[in-house]
């Protein structure tokens, strides 16, 4: 059985935790029966662990209650970066070994709920933990936007860059950040009214910008040549300006430069939304499942 999931940028500026929306690279996962575990990885993160401590042999053996499996994994999603690498990689474990609804494994394990419910349903998504269940809702996004990501490499983990964060913020830090969400949301939903504020936060990127002190600049570097919002992807290090298609050749030039010029390794990739999410091929014909009607894999 083989699983494909799309990678994800979470947070968005003032969606914390909530919002996520998918991205075209993606995660493959191909499992099939062996007289003993096999775990083989190609791409990004073919260097991780080869035994059960590998995140999709985990999820695996969990699903389907045995270690006699080859797994193989090839991904296009860089590691710890901010791009939902662990969350896509257990959607699509949990969906090739069988199990039946794949995002609350995945949430379950990766403890990102918002990373693996965009991986999951694709486009924009909403997700939320109401009574112990993942909650996911697709919301609307606007097709012509596109997402310039500023990829470093430098590996920031997500354990890190929670622990920067204040254990509690006042109440003026929480209603600004709701009103951004309404400006973030009325704007991916329609380009025309997306405004630089929309991704404005006080809950996360500014406690975050120590980990990664040429954000700052990097971001500036996206606005001026003409994304409509810049924001961090998840946790970081990714940084991510929101365009219209027509402004990513000057906004991914500028990104470049920018990022030769801090003098730090990484690439600059002109992303867009996925709007499938997780696929799971049974029999070769390759069949797009709702989050919500996932049958047992046999």
């Amino acid at each position: 059985m083989r699983a494909r999931v799309p990678a994800s940028a979470a947070n968005l500026g003032p969606g914390f935790a909530t919002l996520a929306v998918a991205l075209d690279r993606y995660v493959e996962v191909e499992i099939e029966p062996a007289g003993k575990l096999l775990v083989r990885a190609e791409g990004e993160g073919a260097g991780l662990s080869d035994d059960a401590s590998h995140l999709a042999a985990r999820v695996a053996i969990d699903v389907a209650g045995t270690e006699r499996l080859a797994i193989t994994v090839r991904s296009q999603v860089p590691v710890a970066r901010g791009l939902g690498s662990s969350a896509a990689l257990a959607v699509a474990a949990a969906a090739a070994a069988g199990a039946k609804d794949p995002l609350a494994v995945a949430a379950q394990t990766d403890g990102h709920a918002d990373n693996a419910a965009a991986s999951t349903v694709g486009g924009l998504v909403a997700a939320a933990r109401v009574h112990g269940r993942v909650h996911a809702v697709r919301m609307p996004l606007d097709i012509s936007l596109a997402f310039v990501a500023i990829i470093p490499d430098v590996v920031l983990s997500t354990a890190r860059a929670r622990q920067v964060l204040p254990v509690e913020v006042s109440r003026d830090s929480a209603a600004f950040n709701l009103s951004r969400m309404a400006l973030l949301l009325a704007g991916l939903a329609d380009c025309r009214v997306l405004v630089p504020e929309a991704t404005e936060d006080r809950l996360h990127q500014d406690y975050r910008s120590p980990l990664f002190p040429a954000a700052p600049k990097l971001l500036a570097s996206m606005s001026q040549a003409g994304a409509l919002a810049v924001c961090w992807s998840g946790a970081g290090p990714t940084l991510l300006g929101i365009c219209r298609s027509t402004e990513t050749p000057s906004v991914e030039a500028a990104a470049t430069v920018a990022l030769a010029d801090a003098g730090i390794p990484g690439e600059v990739a002109v992303l867009h939304p996925d709007m499938h999410g997780l696929v799971v091929d049974r029999d070769g014909t390759g069949a797009v499942l709702d989050v919500d009607v996932f049958e047992p894999l046999s």
